[in-house]
């Protein structure tokens, strides 16, 4: 189906936002009245500089207060509106919203409502324009889409329709089963947005939260549905008001808006994409570090061992059981210091995991590899961190470690079986967008949102999971964004015996985070501890934690560049990540560090 956005949803101006649109594979927009009055551009000559970048201009909005208004107000309101309808014809826009009536003056009559509409669709026609009337959720007398289609019907003009709106609908509770019963003719348009379920005024809500479909809380995808049913042939438009994406720079934001469209319409059944490969495993994490030394010493600490080299780079890897980290000491480390960059995901079908991330619009990364290198495809997720798709030891398909040429090692103490989990810092304004990619493309469950309390702030924390939950990935982004204590990033090691690897930890010189004093105080208030055990914890720095399905201990490393370490133990089916002992944990880290 063909693509469109509103302007008002992307940051920047007019010119800037036309060229993201285009960029991210819109086929259209809709230009908002406020960016064409910014704009220095005539109308024609934004005419000209959409069809140069392949843009339709599907509708001009809004108009607004023009029903259901004193005869003197409707009588301006005509004059204000063939103005607008020259100023359309200039732009080459054939559709204009019409929004229900706000007005102090706006009275409560459904025919004079129908009346006043189908003189002003009268004058539309004479322009070759369509009229397309929408129910505000807050509108004054008109706040459904049951009502203001029944005003549409009685009005009965061939240039007057109605345009639904999935958050004017879905934010009022109303049921879009109603959809079904309005002549898919008498759609002029659809425009689409999601939101987080909040309860607050609903014009905030629809002024500051709106997301794009699959972000928020709404069932979207049934409503397109319905509208489908109709026989609606137009085009699924995005009208998402929000704080975060009118601050983020205009091009990511749009291509987070098509991947959007595009999962929703595979969701509905419009389109076919590749289907998701879902990943599961991590063969590797890799870190890119400007200065090797104190990343191996704390790995040693931890019980890894250096047991490959890179054949053609300057990459190490070091292993535990099945947990591989790769140590990068390439130029590219030089810039930021010590971060988690890549991530390798096991995948049954490599190739097509990279053929759906690239329909997703996941940027495909170019490699320098040598000839005999193994044929690994990389993407980029939101936060630049690039994701492998790997076949690790299978039979037929490339094998990454063939890649590397073994060093003579002792094997290690052991505890360590793999990884439990990654956790990535995101950009303050691309939280969202990483929930929704890493759903999309790598066809993870995004899990509950949480908050968590930080000294300096808010973080919010989102997990996206595989089915068994050996792929773990925590999204978080914090309220002090230059503050790389917030926003590290970490990996956390799976053990069986999680005091026996902390004290191998501290024995070999490694230094876990100090946890208080305090923290132990309300630990034995919660819970009951076998004798001694509880001072165990204390003396390891060692956090519990407990839910219906298990218990969790975990304890942290200190942190190296932007990356540190956890040790975790899950018993029984604990399926979390100890949100409970994040404040404490955050707060530990900025006194270490001084902050």
């Amino acid at each position: 189906m063909r693509t469109s956005i509103a302007t008002v949803s992307l940051s920047g101006s007019l010119t800037e936002k036309l060229t993201a649109a285009s960029r991210a594979g819109f086929d259209g927009v809709e230009i908002f009245e406020n960016d064409l009055l910014a704009s220095p551009l005539t109308p024609e000559e934004i005419r000209a500089r959409c069809a140069d970048l392949g843009l339709g201009i599907d509708l001009y909005q809004p108009m607004r207060d023009m029903e259901a208004v004193p005869a003197d107000v409707f009588a301006s309101n005509l004059r204000r509106a063939r103005h607008k309808f020259e100023l359309m014809g200039r732009l080459g826009a054939d559709t204009v919203l019409v929004c229900s009536s706000v007005h102090p003056l706006a009275v409560d009559n459904d025919d004079l409502a129908a009346g006043q509409l189908r003189e002003l669709a009268g004058l539309a026609q004479e322009f070759g324009i369509r009229v397309a009337y929408e129910a505000l959720a807050w509108g004054r007398h008109v706040s459904t889409y049951e009502h203001a289609w029944d005003i549409v019907a009685a009005a009965d003009h061939p240039a007057l329709g109605t345009c639904l709106d999935s958050f004017h609908i879905l934010s009022r509770g109303s049921d879009p089963k109603g959809i079904e019963d309005i002549p898919g003719e008498k759609i002029f348009f659809l425009q689409l947005a999601d939101a987080p379920l909040l309860a607050m005024d609903v014009l905030q809500w629809s002024r500051h939260y709106r997301c794009f479909p699959g972000q928020g809380g709404f069932d979207v995808a049934d409503l397109v549905r319905r509208v489908l049913r109709t026989g609606y042939d137009g085009p699924l438009s995005l009208e998402v008001f929000n704080d975060v994406y009118r601050q983020a720079e205009a091009g990511p934001t749009a291509v987070d808006a098509h991947r959007s469209l595009l999962l929703l319409q595979e969701t509905v059944g419009v389109t076919t994409p590749p289907a998701p490969v879902v990943p599961t495993g991590v063969a590797f994490a890799e870190l890119l570090t400007p200065d090797a030394e104190p990343v191996v010493a704390l790995l040693g600490a931890l019980g890894f061992t250096r047991t490959a080299r890179h054949r053609s780079k300057p990459v190490d890897l070091w292993q535990q059981g099945e947990a591989r980290v790769l140590v990068n000491t390439g130029p590219a480390g030089r810039r930021d210091g010590t971060s988690l960059a890549a991530i390798g995901l096991e995948s049954p079908d490599p190739a097509g995991a990279a053929l759906r991330a690239e329909a997703l619009l996941a940027p495909v990364l170019p490699r320098r590899r040598a000839a005999a290198d193994a044929p690994l495809d990389a993407v980029a997720a939101p936060d630049g961190t690039e994701l492998f798709f790997c076949a690790t030891d299978r039979a037929g398909l490339p094998d990454w470690r063939g890649d590397f040429e073994d060093v003579p090692h002792e094997t290690g103490p052991g505890g360590v079986r793999g990884i439990d989990h990654l956790a990535l810092a995101q950009p303050w304004h691309q939280f969202d967008e990483a929930a929704l990619f890493h759903r999309s493309v790598l066809g993870l469950h995004a899990q509950e949102s949480v908050d968590v309390a930080d000294p300096y702030g808010l973080m919010r924390s989102r997990a996206v999971t595989n089915a068994d939950g050996s792929v773990r990935i925590a999204l978080s982004v914090g309220a002090a964004p230059s503050d790389d204590t917030v926003h590290a990033q970490h990996i956390a090691l799976a053990t069986d015996d999680v005091v026996t690897a902390a004290r191998r930890f501290r024995d070999a010189g490694g230094r876990v985070l100090p946890i208080p004093a305090n923290y132990y105080d309300d630990l034995a208030a919660r819970f009951e501890f076998a004798e001694g055990e509880l001072e165990t914890y204390r003396e390891l720095g060692i956090l519990y934690d407990r839910d219906a399905y298990g218990e969790f201990r975990h304890c942290y490393t200190r942190t190296v560049g932007r990356v540190f370490f956890e040790l975790v133990q899950r018993d029984g089916c604990y399926r979390g990540y100890g949100a409970q002992n994040a404040p404490v944990r955050l707060a530990a880290q900025h006194t270490v560090t001084g902050g």
